[in-house]
């Protein structure tokens, strides 16, 4: 709370409080503004804006990225290139694993979703967490969304080999058993066409740089086509 010298500071203050009024109407006014531009705009074409939320890590976040160079940032635009009307949320946390994920799914995802793309696992997989709690944690996750009606397209991820092949195995399983389960799509590995390879990750060898963002958006792209189909199908019922 703020304190006044005196008698003659307290009457300043009122052109002050004036001013913060008006300036909280303009602010709802463009916001109507925008609600309202949106709306007709929907009308208009009868394509409502489609909203996705990228969930994941620091894959999806874009670390080390410029914000623009970011995998919800690239993917937002190459569908808009493709006629879509979406919005793509970055709900990326870097270090995140499916533990971290399930416990801000409430707020990460927020209401008015129709579709995300889960990417988690990576940093299971990095630490030899058990698969059973990373598997644990995203049926957790899917059931979830599932009873929010939320279509989802699981992208699979793979384990590092010095954790031996039962690891492996046992980790590798849980995309393709999961979507099964849960009627998801399922891209089968993230980092598909860029793992390894040093000309699309950064110096670490393990996250990709701009051109290796890119390459993900080209591979994923048509599931994420079958996502929208998806949502399309959902809002027509």
């Amino acid at each position: 709370m703020m304190t006044f010298a005196n008698r003659n500071s307290r009457s300043a203050v009122l052109p002050i409080r004036a001013a913060a009024v008006s300036l909280l109407w303009i602010v709802i006014a463009v916001i109507s503004g925008w609600m309202t531009s949106e709306a007709m705009a929907a009308d208009k074409t009868d394509n409502p804006t489609i909203r996705i939320v990228a969930f994941g890590d620091s894959l999806t976040a874009g670390y080390e990225l410029p914000p623009s160079a970011a995998f919800p940032v690239q993917l937002e635009a190459a569908l808009k290139k493709r006629g879509y009307s979406v919005e793509v949320a970055n709900a990326g946390v870097s270090g995140d694993t499916t533990s971290g994920g399930l416990q801000r799914l409430d707020w990460a995802v927020p209401e008015g979703t129709q579709a995300v793309i889960l990417e988690l696992g990576a940093n299971d997989a990095l630490r030899g967490l058990f698969p059973e709690t990373a598997r644990e944690n995203l049926d957790k996750i899917m059931t979830a969304l599932d009873k929010r009606g939320i279509a989802v397209l699981l992208a699979g991820m793979r384990s590092p080999q010095n954790w031996g092949k039962d690891y492996a195995d046992g980790f590798e399983s849980i995309y393709p058993d999961l979507a099964k389960k849960h009627d998801a799509l399922l891209y089968p590995f993230f980092m598909e066409g860029v793992a390894l390879d040093p000309k699309l990750c950064l110096d670490d060898g393990l996250h990709p740089n701009a051109k290796g963002v890119a390459r993900i958006v080209d591979g994923i792209l048509p599931d994420v086509e079958k996502l929208i189909a998806r949502v399309k199908q959902q809002a027509s019922k």
